[in-house]
């Protein structure tokens, strides 16, 4: 049986599941809260604990927030600052994650095949049916999203970091402090206006709010989205872990696998 070690990284903690071919957990998650500063080698030495606590298993699916390209951390939100989410960001932790090839990084420490993709992109394989243009967004400590078409991811667009109104970024405007600043009733209307400012872009055919914020959203603001808005459970950041597989060109990471195997005068280090 193929077991797949799935790690979900948010900006308040790490949280690590065993699943099945089925996508089904095996055993219970593990979870840590996190502690900033956050340096690669930091993260790394969390999934390496809960790798142990959960047992064998035979790839690694990991999901963390920010731009990431072929598992390349082209830029990360939350783990270059000094102190957490919307604190100063620390120069020596922006360039330890700048260009960061975590991927690679998992594959050389547990010796599995390893993919890495935004958390959202993890998120959305666990619900999206496959057909259509399909937009999944999450709802946490910012903005999170995933556009797939025909099941098929499409590259990443960091929507949470474009400018909205106000002089505010989609993050700023219905992130996680706004909400607590806010009150749930008048982040939800945030959240529904947010929504219409999407559509045009977009166009989806179903569009999915997941994350750990969606259960927040008021009913009165549920009832007014149209029904091709599906809300998911948050739970999908786990199950995805393996469906995620079938949604990228497996050849093309195997093949990036030998290349890497083939390069032994690049060395990786992660600095505090």
């Amino acid at each position: 049986m193929l077991r797949t070690l799935a790690v979900d990284c948010g900006g308040g903690g790490i949280k690590s599941s065993l699943l099945d071919e089925g996508g089904f957990p095996i055993g219970s998650p593990c979870r840590t809260a996190l502690r900033y500063p956050l340096s690669p080698s930091d993260l790394l030495a969390i999934v390496e604990s809960h790798a142990r606590k959960l047992g064998s298993f035979d790839r690694i699916t990991l999901g963390m927030p920010g731009m990431i390209r072929r598992g390349i951390v082209v830029f990360t939100p939350h783990y270059i600052r000094k102190a957490g989410p919307h604190t100063k960001v620390s120069p020596e932790l922006a360039e330890a994650w700048d260009h960061l090839d975590i991927q690679r990084a998992l594959r050389e420490r547990f010796g599995v095949p390893s993919l890495v993709l935004n958390d959202a992109e993890v998120a959305a394989a666990g619900v999206v049916s496959g057909t259509g243009i399909e937009l999944v967004i999450t709802l946490g400590t910012g903005l999170g999203n995933a556009l797939l078409d025909q099941g098929r991811l499409t590259p990443h667009l960091e929507v949470s970091h474009a400018p909205l109104r106000w002089g505010l970024t989609y993050d700023d405007f219905i992130g996680e402090a706004e909400r607590i600043r806010l009150g749930d009733s008048a982040w939800s209307r945030r959240v529904a206006k947010v929504i219409d400012t999407l559509w045009p872009v977009f166009r989806w055919d179903r569009l999915y709010v997941g994350g750990g914020n969606a259960a927040r959203i008021k009913p009165f603001v549920r009832e007014k989205l149209d029904s091709n808005v599906i809300f998911i459970p948050n739970a999908a950041g786990m199950n995805g872990g393996v469906r995620a597989w079938s949604m990228i060109n497996e050849d093309a990471v195997r093949s990036r696998e030998v290349e890497d195997d083939h390069s032994s005068e690049i060395q990786w280090d992660f600095p505090d």
